[in-house]
């Protein structure tokens, strides 16, 4: 049973570090993060006095 939490923890810890590996060197090699940029217009009715 040990063997086998051990194994999950190196690969939990391979995994975490791949991630960490594809956030820092993802834009170098053409993944884009950035959110896309659009602008939205909204009219919107006042109801006061």
């Amino acid at each position: 049973m040990g063997k086998v939490v051990r194994a999950l923890a190196i690969l939990l810890l391979l995994g975490i570090i791949g991630l960490v590996a594809y956030a820092y060197f993802g834009p170098f090699f053409g993944a884009d993060f950035s959110a896309p940029q659009t602008e939205t217009r909204i009219p919107v009715e006042l109801n006061g006095s």
